[in-house]
């Protein structure tokens, strides 16, 4: 039987972004997803201009409602980009979609480079703090990371894999997650890291590797998608972790150096990379 993996976040209509790439990769990569969209916007924000944006919270309410009479219940569960009546959504009903065994991958996506994005607030920060508190998996950037441990003047600080450690063992133990990872390091000598600590064994690796050029949209969902993909068919986290990096370095190197990075990498290029992997993981269980 198929993993029941829901995906709730937004949807842009343009733009390979959130819940544009999130489905395609995990029902390619073998899963069932379902859907559970916050909001409709006519691109995703960064670079199109005065976007259209449809807040769907209350439809998800009504979905969730109709869920409820069918006892639909998720073996999986990836929340990304929520916004703030989403992230309320989800606060009041995440224990009716999921049960005791359930993963659950969060991206808690609300800041970079050193503050939060335009709309998002200490109160939201307040809300994400208790909403992680239900997560397997939780995947902070650096400035992320520092802001849910109420230390936003580490969000400023030169990142180092040393620090990345220590912010992601505190989330760790703080909140009770199994295991945090920390992404998108912004290393000295052009070199980008990640950071994967697993509370159980006390452990924590990390990964780096060259920055290549262009700063693509789109990225932190794919790498988000491809390590529940990892993790569902099998792999450790570390390994899931590297993975997923490795499948979006390859995705970036083939991308054209003139493609409008508005609209993400070329990921389906990589993909058979990923499947293949996946799928070699798989024939070792079935052995």
């Amino acid at each position: 039987m198929l993993d029941k993996v829901l995906i709730s976040q937004d949807l842009s209509c343009y733009g390979q972004v959130s819940l544009g790439v999130a489905l395609p990769l995990l029902g390619a990569s073998g899963f069932a997803p379902t859907v559970l969209p916050t909001a409709v916007l006519s691109t995703h924000t960064g670079g199109f201009g005065a976007n259209s944006y449809l807040d769907l919270a209350d439809e998800m309410l009504n979905i969730i409602h109709h869920w409820q009479q069918l006892d639909l219940k998720f073996t999986a569960i990836y929340l990304g980009y929520l916004g703030k009546r989403a992230l309320s959504v989800w606060l009041n009903h995440y224990q009716t979609l999921a049960i005791p065994s359930t993963i659950t991958l969060i991206d808690p996506v609300m800041g970079d480079n050193g503050r939060l994005y335009r709309g998002f607030d200490d109160d939201y920060v307040k809300k994400m703090q208790t909403l992680i508190k239900t997560a397997t998996i939780v995947t902070p950037n650096f400035t992320e990371a520092a802001f849910l441990l109420n230390q936003p003047q580490l969000a400023t600080s030169p990142p180092t894999i040393e620090l990345a450690e220590k912010l992601a063992r505190t989330l760790a133990e703080k909140y009770s997650i199994p295991t945090v990872v920390i992404t998108g390091i912004d290393l000295a000598a052009d070199q980008i890291g990640l950071v994967c600590y697993e509370q159980k064994q006390d452990r924590s690796q990390s990964f780096v590797q060259p920055k290549l050029a262009g700063n693509f949209f789109g990225t932190g969902d794919l790498f988000a998608s491809s390590l529940l993909a990892g993790v569902l068919a099998g792999l450790a986290t570390p390994v899931a972790c590297k993975l997923a990096m490795d499948f979006i370095s390859q995705a970036i190197a083939n991308t054209p150096k003139n493609h409008d990075r508005r609209l993400g990498i070329n990921y389906a290029s990589s993909l058979d990379f990923l499947l293949n992997t996946l799928n070699k993981r798989r024939r070792v269980d079935a052995d």
